[in-house]
């Protein structure tokens, strides 16, 4: 009976896979609740695949990649080993995400990256890049922060207006205090005062 679970998933494992992992390159199983390691090594790829949600290894090295799309790694959430050298690295405002992206996953990794274009950063590693080297960059934000903003700009239009009501709102009160205690003291006055003699 065993031996029908294990010839079973060997059988269905490969169906799995092939689902989900690129034609261009070979994909293993790391258990079930480990997720997938994925080869696209050495494929000469110059565009990024469409990977497995589950992706925990992935290795991109020795390609023709120049860039990596905004936004293309922010699914692999279970990723954990990435090899990237050896690509042919653009070093303009589309290796940005790349770069940041990096920084927050390994640094080790971004370390090992250099640009291979424009001239004059040939060699240069991607975490030594600046602003200044990369140029004039029309659009930083990926789409998903514009929408932050709308969302903040909003918030925070809210609480302005609000502020404003309070104000008002003492302001008013204040004013309102006033007049009682104005028309406490006229009607302390209008009232006559009678002595009784003894």
């Amino acid at each position: 009976m065993e031996l029908l679970a294990v010839l079973g998933c060997a059988l269905l494992l490969p169906t799995v896979l092939g689902e989900d992992c690129p034609s261009q390159c070979s994909c293993w199983s790391l258990g079930e609740p480990w997720g997938t390691g994925v080869d696209c090594s050495s494929r000469g790829l110059r565009a990024l695949p469409a990977l497995p949600r589950l992706t925990r290894i992935l290795h991109l090295h020795n390609n023709s990649l120049a860039s990596i799309p905004t936004g293309a790694l922010d699914s692999l959430g279970h990723l954990q080993e990435l090899r990237l050298w050896d690509n042919p690295w653009h070093c303009d405002c589309h290796i940005l995400y790349l770069k940041l992206w990096l920084q927050d996953f390994s640094v080790p990794a971004l370390a090992r990256l250099h640009c291979a274009s424009p001239a004059p950063l040939r060699m240069k590693p991607l975490g030594q890049l600046t602003g200044n080297d990369l140029g004039v960059c029309a659009r930083l934000l990926p789409t998903k922060c514009l929408q932050f903003f709308w969302r903040d700009l909003f918030l925070i239009a809210g609480a302005v207006i609000t502020l404003l009501l309070v104000a008002w709102a003492l302001k008013l009160s204040k004013k309102l205090v006033c007049q009682l205690h104005l028309g406490s003291r006229r009607l302390r006055r209008s009232i006559p005062k009678t002595h009784k003699v003894l």
